[in-house]
């Protein structure tokens, strides 16, 4: 189907785009800079796309509704036929190839070759001169061989990617009309069958064609409602509607999208991202861009959310303690470490994070604070709060997000202590959160965000060679994939409907 090649994946992983904040612009330097999430889907993953193009062309041809035809024909000596063909439906189908090329500037041209399809349908006819008149109604069947041209369009619509697929032909090399236990028709059934070909193919086209141009809308929605959904958890969402109209090259398409975290009543602001198509190349199938600007309000949202927070206790909290440490265990500590039933340590993030990416990785600047409580106790025998920044990459492989933290300031800025030896218990505490916390918070996020991604459908992606590269002010990730089978045959249960 084409909208599957031109919809841009769109964004199978993760870009929809829904509520347009302001107007598509046509100055691509002005949206650039309003872009939080920048698409580009190259011509070998469009080759891998097209390959599917089929079954959505067959639940086109098979969705179809195709309208009655009547018509009259008066004929010189002979005299005259009335004609009604109802109940037309779809006997048997087959599709021979699909090919398809990227204009610079216009489109994509696709071509359906050697589909082969049969129709059954009723006739009821009326054949009248001066002398008889006879009516009848049977079965007929229609054979037919045609190619299938469509020369989608991309456009902005409504605030997302949409297509115009009126440029639509078909091509019949074959169409024959049979009345049922007529392959060799008399004379009159033959000239009858002749005259009513030539409407007949004009309804099968207009249909096809309307069809087609319905499912693609379809296919939008459906791509872009599964997008929406993949980027919306709890209270927070964010809008990918697109910010200009894609871009189409003879190696790539390309997509521009906002990228603004919603958070309950509030809605995120780009203004100064730095995307620049130069940034990105074309030697993998996919690639995205990802601004600064749209991590930071997520990371805000999810502050405000109370996303932050981890409890450990019990040995998953001592153990660590004992063994990864230099200095002495503070005597309180140690005491609450051995002497309590269920010692725990709640952390939370106590001031927004914020985040700065270059070619080192992604900068984290966060505050955090702790409470250590022992057993039953409701009174926590220690506070402290640390500011930390750290530079994170990411990777991902065999559909699994993983983190690599290097820490480059840790303080203490408060700290509620025993009187004695202050110095080497903020000691304790900065060490402790520089080999244990930072650590063990890496590793719950690591298991957090892929839950949230398998949780969202990730991980049904054949997802391949990820490379997830920092650069200054973003990320791009580029990746290759196999096409995600179980979306068409999502995609598919729905048209049917």
């Amino acid at each position: 189907m084409p909208h599957a090649v031109f919809s841009e994946l769109l964004l199978l992983l993760t870009l929809c785009g829904f509520g347009a904040s302001y107007a598509c612009l046509q100055d691509p330097a002005l949206a650039y800079t309003l872009s939080g999430a920048v698409c580009r889907l190259t011509y070998p993953a469009a080759v891998v796309l097209n390959e599917k193009t089929t079954k959505v062309i067959e639940a086109a041809f098979q969705h179809a509704r195709y309208p009655s035809v009547k018509g009259d024909k008066s004929i010189m000596f002979i005299g005259s036929v009335k004609y009604y063909l109802d109940n037309l439906e779809i006997q048997s189908l087959s599709i021979g190839r699909s090919e398809f090329d990227l204009h610079p500037g216009k489109g994509i041209a696709m071509e359906i070759s050697n589909v082969s399809v049969v129709f059954k349908g009723t006739v009821q006819y009326e054949y009248s001169n001066w002398v008889v008149n006879i009516s009848d109604s049977v079965i007929f069947e229609i054979s037919s061989n045609v190619d299938l041209g469509i020369n989608p369009k991309l456009y902005c619509g409504a605030g997302k990617v949409a297509a115009d697929t009126s440029d639509c032909y078909l091509n019949f090399h074959k169409l024959h009309l049979h009345l049922q236990g007529d392959k060799e028709p008399n004379w009159l059934k033959k000239l009858f069958t002749d005259f009513i070909t030539f409407t007949v193919k004009m309804a099968v086209k207009a249909q096809i064609c309307k069809e087609i141009n319905k499912v693609a809308n379809i296919l939008a929605d459906f791509i872009q409602d599964t997008a929406e959904q993949f980027l919306t958890d709890g209270d927070i969402s964010v809008d990918i509607g697109v910010t200009a109209p894609p871009v189409i090259t003879a190696n790539y398409i390309e997509s521009y999208h906002k990228g603004l975290t919603r958070y309950k009543n509030t809605t995120a602001v780009i203004s100064k991202s730095v995307f620049h198509p130069s940034q990105l190349s074309e030697n993998r199938m996919l690639y995205f861009w990802l601004s600064d600007e749209l991590f930071n309000p997520m990371i805000a949202a999810a502050h405000h959310d109370d996303r932050f927070q981890l409890n450990i206790s019990g040995a998953e909290l001592s153990e660590p303690l004992k063994k990864k440490l230099s200095g002495a265990t503070p005597e309180f500590i140690r005491k609450c470490l051995q002497e309590s039933g269920s010692p725990e340590l709640r952390v939370w993030s106590s001031s927004v994070p914020h985040l700065n990416t270059s070619t080192s990785g992604t900068t984290v600047w966060a505050k955090a604070s702790g409470n250590l409580y022992c057993g039953s106790q409701s009174i926590p025998i220690l506070f402290f709060e640390t500011v930390v920044v750290v530079t994170v990459t990411a990777s991902y492989a065999d559909k699994k997000l993983f983190l690599h933290g290097t820490s480059s300031q840790i303080s203490v800025e408060k700290a509620e202590l025993p009187l004695q030896n202050q110095l080497t218990q903020l000691e304790f505490i900065r060490e402790a959160v520089e080999k244990i916390g930072i650590p063990k918070v890496l590793s719950v996020l690591e298991a957090e965000l892929t839950r949230l991604l398998d949780k969202q459908g990730a991980d049904l992606f054949d997802i391949l060679n990820t490379n997830i590269l920092p650069l200054d002010g973003f990320v791009s990730i580029e990746l290759d994939f196999g096409f995600p089978h179980h979306l068409l045959v999502e995609f598919l249960k729905k048209t049917l409907q």
